[in-house]
């Protein structure tokens, strides 16, 4: 573990006396720190784009670390109560796919919630694992899905004893989250690995009253996205590991996919935010969590409006809740949520993080200030008494239980055809279909074609939501197999 103290930034620290060195650049990139190419200087600034530099002995290699970046590791996996921690350039996609990588060889199982994002399904076409989904339990009120039950994992174990490891998205997008210790204990008495979908957990690690983080909990497994909550810049993350993981093994996965020319303005700011959050970071969240309890506060005095939180707890599928969550339900204003979230953004500038069919979340996190939130309550009171409208005919349901027939990878590189998307039903599909953001699919590779799901896309295209994933970006035509 760590020799230097959290205060210490290695990787800035190296950066900063390379900076000073005035070293004259023949290596990429080859910008050479700015000189040929003034207008990225004038976007970034000097210092920025000075930074902006190649790997070499003074700064260490993402690859095979073995001074600054090693040390950075080291703190980092102190800060978080992690075996060892990786630093990710490729964003938790890269992370939450080199997890599955580690664990699933072609054919072995993995038992998962269907209601993940994206990057885990593009794992398992990479790696050929077979998903045995636990379809969620759906919150009929709110129309989301919930979380991963103790009991819905006993019986997928119970049907699949030869699964090698039990992947779970906690915290949801929505602020849900499982029973952690418990499913942790469950799988490794059935010797199954448990990864850790994170992302929207970082702050869990530097948080009191908080849900538990997957580290302390005991997975063998977490992604973390530093970028969300944490501070980092986009596309930063980090990959943690337990004590029973081969972390030698797992920087042979990452090295499969990650770049060879890891950006340092990302591992600086990975480093710079890790001891921003040890130093300071229980009093930061603890300011986050009263600000998006005033929000929530706020908010459900207007009316019609919901904001929820740890009221749902059902000890089950809801066992806790992410309070730094402002998720909130339009539904009884007259609104699906994607319509509250264009509202926002063209009329009152103020961009939250995504609508689905029924719900907005607005994203508090350690850069927000009380007078930012008050203009958001200011301007959903003012949606409600500018928009309200009989909810007559609006869907709820976000989520639809999948009926797979092949696995991932079987559909994604099997022979397909394309095909007007009306006359797909019945069929099997061969890519994606999910309104971006969260990124959970409606479809995904492997997956029957039945007339709700068609239905839900053509009510999500109706009420705006950012339909992504298919070869066909009009979602007109999709992929399905051919033949079948």
């Amino acid at each position: 573990m760590a020799k230097l103290p959290q205060t210490s930034a290695p990787i800035y620290e190296a950066l900063d006396r390379f900076r000073q060195m005035r070293v004259v650049p023949f290596d990429v990139p080859g910008h050479k720190r700015g000189r040929g190419n003034r207008e990225l200087v004038e976007l970034l600034g000097e210092k920025c784009v000075s930074l902006d530099v190649n790997s070499m002995k003074p700064l260490d290699n993402l690859c095979h670390p073995v001074s600054v970046i090693a040390e950075a590791e080291d703190l980092a996996a102190e800060a978080f109560g992690a075996a060892h921690a990786f630093l990710m350039v490729g964003g938790t996609t890269s992370a939450v796919q080199s997890m599955i990588l580690a664990v699933c060889l072609r054919g072995n199982k993995i038992i998962l919630p269907r209601n993940v994002h994206r990057s885990i399904i593009n794992a398992l076409i990479l790696s050929g694992a077979k998903p045995v989904y636990v379809n969620p339990d759906v919150d009929q009120r709110l129309g989301i899905s919930l979380g991963m039950s103790v009991e819905q994992l006993e019986q997928a174990i119970k049907s699949n004893p030869d699964a090698v490891a039990v992947l779970v998205n906690n915290p949801t997008y929505y602020g849900i989250c499982s029973d952690l210790r418990s499913i942790v204990d469950l799988a490794h008495r059935h010797n199954m690995s448990v990864l850790v979908d994170e992302a929207h957990g970082t702050h869990f690690y530097f948080g009191d009253g908080l849900p538990v983080s997957a580290m302390a909990a005991g997975a063998d497994m977490a992604a973390v996205s530093m970028h969300k909550s944490g501070g980092s810049l986009t596309q930063s993350s980090y990959l943690l590991i337990g004590n029973e993981v081969n972390a030698g093994y797992v920087r042979q996965i990452i090295n499969l996919t990650q770049t060879t020319s890891s950006s340092y303005l990302l591992l600086a700011s990975l480093d710079i935010s890790r001891r921003n959050l040890a130093l300071r970071g229980r009093e930061e969240f603890a300011r986050v969590v009263d600000l998006a309890e005033y929000a929530r506060a706020e908010i459900n005095a207007i009316g019609d409006y919901y904001a929820y939180s740890r009221e749902l707890n059902n000890g089950s599928s809801i066992f806790d809740y992410d309070v730094t969550k402002l998720s909130v339900n339009t539904l009884d204003i007259g609104l699906a949520g994607i319509e509250v979230y264009d509202i926002l953004r063209d009329e009152y500038n103020i961009q939250i993080e995504f609508g689905d069919i029924g719900n907005i979340l607005a994203y508090i996190s350690i850069g927000d200030r009380k007078q930012d939130v008050e203009r958001l309550v200011s301007a959903l009171s003012e949606v409600r008494r500018r928009y309200q409208r009989d909810k007559t005919g609006l869907l709820s349901q976000e989520y639809i239980d999948p009926l797979v027939v092949v696995t991932p990878q079987e559909a994604f590189y099997a022979p397909k055809e394309s095909v007007p998307i009306e006359e797909t039903e019945g069929r099997i599909c061969s890519e994606f279909v999910m309104c971006y953001p969260p990124g959970i699919p409606v479809l995904a590779p492997g997956e029957r074609i039945t007339k709700q799901i068609l239905a839900y896309i053509r009510y999500a295209k109706l009420k705006g939501c950012s339909l992504t994933g298919s070869e066909d970006p009009s979602i007109e035509l999709l992929n399905v197999l051919k033949g079948v």
